[in-house]
Order: C-alpha cells, then sequence, then structure tokens
C-alpha cells in the first residue's frame, strides 16, 4: 500500500511542544542544546523510485509473507508507505478476525523507546535529571552510584527482574507491578542477583531498568505511566491504537501464540510496564518515527544524546544509546533500532536517520524470522546488514523481556547478497536473493525454552 506523506500526522497543531527557553533551563541538558529548525523537506521520490522501492521491498518480503509469518509490516521512505502488508488473524489457530491496520500488537522491548524518550522528556523540560541518583526519586531504593543515565543505557548494574522474582518466596498467583519490582530490591539489598556490585563498569541489558524508569515517570509527572504516555504522545500524535496495557485492557489485547498455536496464558510478570506491555499498530509506530524526526517534540542536544553509544568497554559494531539500540558501522554509518520478545510477541523497529527510512515488523505468533527484516536496510543506504563486509560475528539480540541467554542466532529463510547499484536517483543498495529457492520444509531444531536477550 502506497501513502504519500503523513496525512495523519499534524504535529504543528496537536503536539505538546517544549520551547527553546525550557529546554535551556533543563538541568544538565547538552549544552548545544537547542531546538532543532523546521526539518529540511526530503525530496520527493519520483514514480519510478517508488515503483522499484515497492517492487524490491515486496520480493524482500515474499519468503515471510509465504511462511507462517502471522502479523503486520509497513516500510516507508520519505513520507511515503512503500509496503504495507497485514497477514494472519488475531486467533491464527481458528483463522478468528483477520489481522488489519487497527490490530495492536504488544511491542515487547521496543516498548521501551517510549519509556526512554518519556524520560528525556521530562529531563528537556527541567523536572529530573538523568545524572541524578534513582534513590532521589525512589524512596528506599539502596544503590547510591546508580543514576537515571545508567537505567537508560543498561549500565547500571541491575540483573533481570524477570529471573531475580522467580525465585520461591514470590507470590506468583497474583500479578505483580512495577512497585514490587522495586520492592523487592529494596528488600534484598546487596544481593548479588539482583546487583552486580558496581554501576556503570559495563553494558548488561536488563529489564528492571525500564520497570524502575516507568516509576520515576510517575513520581516526577504525578501521572500513571499509560496515562503519562497518552496524554504526551499518544493523543497529540493521533496513535488512536496505541496504549499501555493494564488490566481492563484483558478484553481488548490481542494474545500471543506459540509456534505449535498453543496460547500463551497471563502469567505473574505481565502487568510490568515500562520494559513492555506498549501495544501499538505498524501506522501509529510510522507516526511516532515521523515525531521523533520533526524538530518538534525534542531538541537536537537531546536526541543526539539519545542516540549516542554508551558502552564500548567491547569491541564491536554493537551500542546502546538512552533507549535505542545501534549499529555504528564502520562506513561511518549507524543503524538506529529496537528488537521485541515478550512471550509470542516478536517486533522490529528499524530506522534509517540518513534515508528518512523505516521498517517495522510486528508479530505475535513466535516467529523468530521476523528479524530478519532489518537486512532489507541494505536497499536505502550502505549498512552491511548482508554481513559480506564488516562482519564480526556478532548475533543480532532479540531483546527479549523475559530471557536469560544474549545472542541467540537469528535464523533467516534467505540469504543475502548486497550489489552496489549506480542510479542516478536512488543511489542506494539492491537486496537480491543468493538462494535459486526457499526449502518448503524447515529444518527441525530442539526447542528453546529461554528466549534471548
Amino acid at each position: 500500500m502506497k501513502g504519500k506523506g503523513i496525512g495523519y500526522l499534524v504535529l504543528s497543531v496537536t503536539l505538546v511542544i517544549v520551547s527553546c527557553g525550557q529546554a535551556q533551563t533543563a538541568k544538565n541538558v547538552p549544552g548545544t542544546d537547542t531546538m532543532a529548525p523546521a526539518p529540511v523537506t526530503t525530496p520527493a521520490l519520483t514514480g519510478p523510485e517508488t515503483e522499484r522501492y515497492t517492487a524490491l521491498t515486496a520480493h524482500f518480503f515474499d519468503p515471510m509473507l509465504a511462511g507462517h509469518f502471522n502479523g503486520s509490516i509497513l516500510v516507508a521512505k520519505n513520507g511515503v508507505i512503500l509496503f504495507e502488508r497485514y497477514k494472519g488473524f488475531r486467533n491464527p489457530v481458528h483463522h478468528q478476525d483477520s489481522i488489519n491496520e487497527h490490530t495492536a500488537f504488544h511491542l515487547a522491548s521496543v516498548s521501551k523507546t517510549f519509556t526512554a524518550m518519556s524520560t528525556l522528556k521530562l529531563w528537556q523540560e527541567g523536572k529530573l535529571d538523568i545524572h541524578d541518583p534513582v534513590s532521589k526519586y525512589l524512596a528506599g531504593f539502596p544503590y547510591p552510584a546508580i543514576t537515571i543515565e545508567t537505567l537508560l543505557n543498561h549500565r547500571s548494574g541491575l540483573h533481570n527482574y524477570v529471573h531475580f522474582m522467580d525465585k520461591p518466596g514470590v507470590d506468583k498467583h497474583r500479578l505483580l507491578h512495577n512497585q514490587d519490582v522495586l520492592q523487592y530490591i529494596i528488600d534484598h539489598p546487596n544481593t548479588r542477583e539482583i546487583f552486580s556490585g558496581q554501576a556503570n563498569r559495563h553494558f548488561e541489558y536488563s529489564n528492571t531498568n525500564y520497570a524502575l524508569l516507568a516509576l520515576i515517570i510517575e513520581k516526577v509527572s504525578g501521572l500513571p505511566y499509560p496515562e503519562y504516555l497518552a496524554k504526551t504522545f499518544f493523543q497529540p500524535l493521533q496513535m488512536q491504537d496505541t496504549y499501555v496495557f493494564t488490566a481492563p485492557d484483558s478484553g481488548r489485547s490481542m494474545d500471543s501464540y506459540y509456534q505449535t498455536g498453543r496460547p500463551f496464558r497471563m502469567e505473574f510478570l505481565d502487568q510490568v510496564y515500562g520494559d513492555k506491555n506498549v501495544y501499538s499498530t505498524v501506522r501509529d509506530m510510522y507516526k511516532w518515527d515521523q515525531a521523533l524526526r520533526s524538530g518538534q517534540l525534542f531538541s537536537k542536544g537531546v536526541l543526539d544524546s539519545a542516540y549516542a553509544g554508551y558502552s564500548f568497554e567491547k569491541p564491536g559494531q554493537r551500542n546502546y544509546g538512552l533507549g535505542w539500540r545501534m549499529l555504528m558501522i564502520p562506513n561511518g554509518k549507524k543503524l538506529i533500532y529496537h528488537n521485541g520478545w515478550w512471550h509470542g510477541n516478536r517486533t522490529v523497529f528499524v530506522r534509517m536517520l540518513d534515508e528518512d527510512a523505516t521498517i517495522i515488523a510486528l508479530s505475535n505468533n513466535d516467529y523468530k524470522n521476523v528479524y530478519s527484516a532489518k537486512r532489507l536496510c541494505d536497499l536505502f543506504g550502505d549498512y552491511r546488514q548482508g554481513n559480506e563486509r564488516f562482519d564480526e560475528g556478532e548475533t543480532d539480540p532479540a531483546d527479549s523481556t523475559g530471557g536469560a541467554t544474549a545472542g541467540e542466532p537469528v535464523p533467516v529463510e534467505k540469504k543475502l547478497v548486497v550489489h552496489t547499484v549506480t542510479h542516478p536517483r536512488l543511489h542506494s543498495h539492491v537486496v537480491t536473493r543468493r538462494a535459486t529457492h526457499i526449502a518448503h520444509h524447515k529444518r527441525t531444531t530442539k526447542k528453546k525454552t529461554v528466549q534471548a536477550a
């Protein structure tokens, strides 16, 4: 489906706009922090360019759409939706209720992008300082060296609550909330299962960080986290199908499924939010992407902070900003993205800032191959996702909200190769298939019982 522009995004009228003066009064916001000027209008795609991008994108996603994918996909560039597909059903077993543009998926860890940007919004407005200790905002928090910034960039040293709360003595017969996570940390100080012993020593992806950030947002704003996100982002951006899951949403939220078709059941950690539990659609996520590019929500200095790498103790391309994963590629390119995985929900949100291009793929039937969507980046820029060069052997984390193991290899349905194309207007990379066919039957593998982080 093609759509010219983002007609449904009316930022100039409805956004909660922060003035230059407000941004400058925020404590310790970068010194170059002035509101970005109006974004330069990206050149309109010509008819042949649009047709070419659309055809190549469709060709790339053919195997996914022909496979067991149950979900939605959107690809856009320069304000034009090049590709939009919906496949499957809310209940893929009984083929009930077809998925459409209003079907909201659990974003899993892609939810962290909203938590991070909410925190940075409050920083920009001078209502908090990300360099403050967490204990300034959460009474009783026992680790004074942990700051808000180290929560944002996963350098706090806190381990994953999904593991340290899955212990005897924790009541798993009731649904726990963020305050329960905080209270458990307070009640078990100086416990190595909870805290490594040193903050800001190294990167460790931990969902505890973002569960605590949601509490800080509530403390500073005076609003429940779901309400703050709705008033600050969802309503102004007309993200009408986006919400934070709470108990009253049980009737409208879509379930997720194992690959076998068995549904995941509600469990005791399913109502903790901040690290997960935002539900959205591909269209609404594209509005979110465009709003972040607009220059009207955030100052340039704050965005630069969000998209900077903070972990360099290990060599490699992968890094983490403030709520964003990134690839810092040796040719100077930077890819901003986030993956997600919670139960059967697997999600991809990829943003190419230089090219004004976006890839969004959402699924709810534990379809691992959804992560291969990131390889389409090579259609728009030299991101080397075909791994012909710049391949350091790094696997792509799924960013699980519930997993323990880092770096499970991501299976893909086809081998990709990147060829440079000198086209007078495209100047991009064409993604082609190396394989001559796709296997009709997937190899059987031992079922993984632990989700990858």
